[in-house]
């Protein structure tokens, strides 16, 4: 008895001391993983300038070799050339503008100069002739071997042909002797008067593949035929000599032989060459006038044979009086060689040189006849003055049509000129109501190419209009009926194709006082078959000719699974699909924000068969190799950094690149999805990112970012950067902060009223977790985002600070204000698109009232920052100005941020990370409880600007 109890009791003890063993390991291994979170760092303002991001991607024709771009924030770019058969890895540092030869067997870069000499450039503290040119490399993707050549100013490839290389170098500066007082004299008298005109050049012409070169020396302009059969060039001397007895013009080269044949004797300037396709036909603009005037008359030179003939100047017979080929539009050859589309232009009126400026008036008159306003005019200035009017040439009758003119200045060639139409757009008559109608009306018309006579297909059509590949129908969308229609170019008959379908296929969410935009056309099959058209989930086939009854392509599926399947054009030259083959969709979960693939055959309209879906983003945007089942994509998370990757059926990926690895040693996060019911009712969601060492049982600080709908970035990577004005949520949330972003629907009239109806009861819902700190709680927001801050503010105290960027406070002055970056009014904002009011300012004076925080500044306790800057190419600075002027006024506190000479949102770096470290020293202020910034507490006085920032902290 006594030895069972002794041993009971041992074992007992046994036990207790396992348990506590095991307890001990348990907190032990605790305390270790806790300690390596701990030793991760939160991120701070110093990590930024050398985050990375992928550049350009790219896959060789033969699927073979990937071409992939990492661009730094603040440093030195780098390419690299990946070989999925052979693993090989190439990375040239400063390596941009990567491109593969058509026939897969060379890879061609430029090299750049060093970031930190290009910046000194930018600041003016070095000169371009003091740094190193462009290089380029050369990559022998069948050997391995790079060649790499100095001082290139551009090279270029053949689209379509060859191995073929043709690079301009430019002249080596030749440095001065600084004791030579002559030149020092020379150069200062010169100060101001820099010339912008491209000179002379050599010209290097090289088949990669045989090794042979040759050089053409006063280059000005070149191309290749997208075949590679032919390089051509023009020259002109460098400088005026009477001496010089080089033959100058415009020269050809067969790449085959290397043999030269002048085509034009004359100097000049001569450019916008272009080939037909099988390069026996040439065109190009030329002028022979003086070099210093103003504005050359230029012609249209042609060669049916350049190879064996001369190109002449070619008389357009009926060219109207004062018009001239444009030397702003290549001239394009129809495919099958028979007709040849160049622009056309009025000659511009010559300035008055002799005019002294300062005995004229400077002035802008502005009439209520205008078709766009001054503003709007003097920003596209340069953009008219090189505006051309399309006109082709039958090159067999050798007749001249003009095709657009001022009444109808845009129309597209249909099948690649090969059509005997072309589609005219007009929207002259709805310049003017352009000013307040967001709709964008036009005019369409079917242009006979061959008598240039015009037929009215749809009048002030608000809408989508696409031209099928092969040039046999014109498809168009009509917003006010919701319909899409067919129009058959032959026998002109229209055909409605959604008609019978109590489908939407306009944007069911859409909630401004503007008529829904459509989802769009897919793709068309091959022939001008079918068209493929979107609805918010599924896509549907129609036939062109409306014989046969719609089939939706999907059978259903993303409608009732709430997936929105998207057919990309995953290569330039794939311009219609097979339905008999199968055939890949991205895919988006709506619901729970996944992205992936399906995959489909067209004919069949059945149920996709699932592929992929994953909590990443950027697998459905892939792009194809031209001539293999390969795929190029980027994939990332809001943890993980957008990488390259490679596949040929998008289960089997292969990784090709790993950015970023210093992200690593620093504290992430995490998003997750929530709903709640709006104090309406309305179902709403948003995200609530985390940081990574989430701790339940702490108290946490909240900033609540908001511009319309933001969930569907749940998976989308935010890289550490400095910010325009937006909050970095991967920045806060690595700073122990909890980010919330909820998405906001809006009640036309009232969209003060709609953001506290979702966001308030957003925050609401989300105070409910006891990991949250219910009073320190802030908003920020940019630009719409900002006018909801002001907003909010002034209806609600439950917010500990607020920062707004480029906010309207005032909406009965911003109304009638003008978007500077674009000289267009901003009338059509406030009726029709995001501010959503839906009437003029005089049929509800009060909606603007209602919507303006300005009238009501006097509610506001929330210390707020504002941030607007002189130069808001957007939303007119002086609203930030009026916000500011009350809260000043009314003793509130506030503060205005105006980074002088920067725009809507921050352009310069410098201004980005110095609004990055006050807004950081702002919330820490409020949400934190640190020491306030002495710019907050005593500002900075003009005295003291540019010496003295502000940053220093209060003890």
């Amino acid at each position: 008895m006594n030895l069972n109890l002794t041993r009971k009791k041992k074992l007992k003890n046994y036990a207790l001391q396992l348990l506590t063993n095991k307890a001990t390991y348990a907190l032990a291994l605790a305390m270790f993983s806790t300690n390596v979170d701990a030793q991760k760092k939160p991120l701070d303002l110093t990590v930024f300038d050398e985050w990375q991001a992928i550049g350009m991607k790219e896959l060789s024709n033969n699927g073979n070799w990937v071409a992939y771009q990492v661009d730094a924030q603040e440093s030195d770019n780098s390419l690299n050339f990946y070989g999925l058969k052979t693993d090989k890895n190439f990375n040239f540092h400063r390596g941009e503008q990567g491109t593969f030869t058509s026939d897969s067997k060379f890879a061609i870069f430029k090299i750049r100069p060093f970031y930190k000499d290009l910046k000194l450039v930018r600041i003016k503290k070095k000169k371009e002739n003091e740094i190193a040119k462009d290089s380029i490399g050369i990559l022998n993707l069948t050997t391995n071997k790079v060649e790499k050549l100095p001082n290139i100013k551009s090279f270029k490839v053949p689209k379509k042909g060859g191995s073929f290389l043709a690079y301009l170098l430019e002249k080596e500066e030749v440095k001065k002797d600084k004791s030579d007082t002559t030149k020092i004299a020379q150069k200062s008298s010169s100060k101001g008067k820099k010339d912008k005109k491209d000179k002379p050049l050599e010209l290097v012409l090289r088949n990669l593949i045989s090794g042979q070169k040759k050089s053409f020396k006063n280059v000005m302009n070149y191309e290749f035929s997208e075949n590679g059969k032919q390089l051509i060039f023009s020259t002109k001397p460098e400088k005026k000599d009477s001496l010089d007895k080089t033959k100058y013009g415009v020269f050809i080269v067969n790449t085959s032989n290397f043999i030269q044949k002048q085509l034009v004797d004359t100097i000049g300037e001569f450019k916008q060459f272009a080939f037909d396709d099988s390069a026996n036909k040439l065109a190009f603009v030329g002028s022979t006038d003086n070099e210093k005037k103003e504005n050359k008359n230029y012609f249209l030179y042609y060669s049916a044979i350049p190879s064996q003939q001369d190109v002449k100047k070619t008389d357009l017979v009926g060219l109207r009086k004062d018009w001239f080929v444009s030397e702003n539009e290549q001239p394009k050859f129809s495919k099958n060689e028979n007709f040849l589309f160049f622009g056309t232009a009025p000659k511009l009126a010559e300035k008055d040189t002799t005019l002294i400026a300062d005995d004229h008036a400077k002035v802008d008159i502005w009439t209520y006849k205008d078709d766009f306003i001054q503003p709007q005019q003097l920003k596209n200035v340069e953009r008219e003055n090189k505006r051309s009017y399309l006109a082709v040439l039958d090159l067999k009758s050798q007749k001249f049509t003009q095709l657009a003119n001022f009444d109808m200045n845009v129309v597209k060639i249909l099948n690649e000129g090969d059509s005997d139409y072309a589609l005219g757009i007009s929207d002259n008559l709805y310049r003017l109501s352009s000013t307040w109608d967001a709709t964008r009306r036009k005019d369409y018309y079917i242009i006979n190419i061959k008598t240039g006579e015009r037929q009215l297909l749809v009048k002030g059509l608000a809408g989508d209009v696409e031209t099928s590949p092969n040039g046999k129908y014109i498809v168009y969308f009509n917003e006010e009926t919701a319909l899409w229609s067919s129009y058959n170019i032959l026998t002109k008959e229209t055909k409605v194709l959604n008609k019978k379908l109590k489908v939407k296929f306009y944007d069911e969410e859409n909630d401004s006082p503007t008529l829904a935009s459509a989802y769009g056309i897919a793709y068309f099959t091959d022939n001008d078959n079918t068209v493929l058209i979107k609805d918010r989930y599924d896509i549907w086939e129609f036939d062109l000719e409306g014989n046969n009854k719609p089939e939706n392509v999907t059978n259903g599926f993303g409608r009732k699974n709430k997936i929105t399947f998207s057919l990309k054009q995953q290569n330039e030259d794939i311009k219609t699909l097979n339905r008999e083959i199968p055939i890949f969709l991205g895919a988006f979960n709506n619901q729970n924000k996944q992205s992936g693939i399906y995959k489909t055959i067209i004919a069949k309209s059945k149920n996709p068969e699932y592929v992929i879906m994953s909590d990443t983003w950027g697998t459905q945007n892939s792009a194809k190799a031209l001539n293999a089942d390969e795929y190029i994509y980027t994939k990332e998370s809001f943890q993980n950094s957008p990488d390259v990757y490679v596949t040929t059926n998008f289960v089997d990926e292969k990784k090709i690149s790993s950015i970023n690895p210093q992200q690593k040693e620093y504290s992430w996060g995490k998003g997750e999805l929530v709903n709640w019911k709006t104090y309406s009712g309305k179902d709403a969601t948003g995200v609530v990112y985390k940081p990574e060492n989430f701790d339940p049982n702490k108290k946490y600080p909240v900033i609540v970012y908001f511009y319309e709908k933001l969930s569907d970035n749940l998976n989308r990577y935010q890289a550490p950067a400095p910010t325009p004005s937006r909050i970095n949520h991967t920045f806060f949330v690595s700073n122990d902060y909890i980010v919330f972003t909820p998405d906001i629907s809006y009640t036309i009239g009232h969209p003060g009223k709609s953001a506290e109806d979702y966001i308030n009861s957003g925050v609401e819902a989300l105070k409910k977790n006891s990991w949250i700190n219910g009073n320190k709680i802030a908003i920020q927001g940019q630009s719409w985002g900002g006018y909801q801050v002001a907003h909010l503010i002034t209806v609600t105290n439950m917010y500990a600070a607020a920062w707004t960027g480029a906010p309207v406070v005032n909406m009965t002055s911003a109304y009638g204000g003008i978007r500077w970056g674009t000289g267009m009014s901003r009338q059509f904002q406030y009726e029709q698109t995001q501010s959503r009011i839906g009437k003029t300012l005089w049929d509800a004076p009060e909606l603007y009232i209602e919507n303006s925080p300005l009238f009501n500044m006097p509610n506001v306790e929330t210390p707020v920052v504002i941030m607007h800057n002189d130069e808001d190419g957007a939303v007119p600075w002086y609203q930030g100005i009026e916000m500011f002027m009350a809260l000043r006024r009314l003793g509130k506190p506030a503060w205005l941020l105006n980074y002088n000479g920067d725009d809507h949102n921050l352009k310069n770096r410098a201004n980005k990370n110095d609004i990055q470290r006050r807004q950081q020293q702002f919330f820490d202020h409020y949400l934190k409880d640190k020491p306030a910034p002495k710019w907050m507490t005593e500002g900075v006085s003009a005295t003291m600007k540019g010496i003295d920032w502000g940053f220093d902290l209060e003890k």
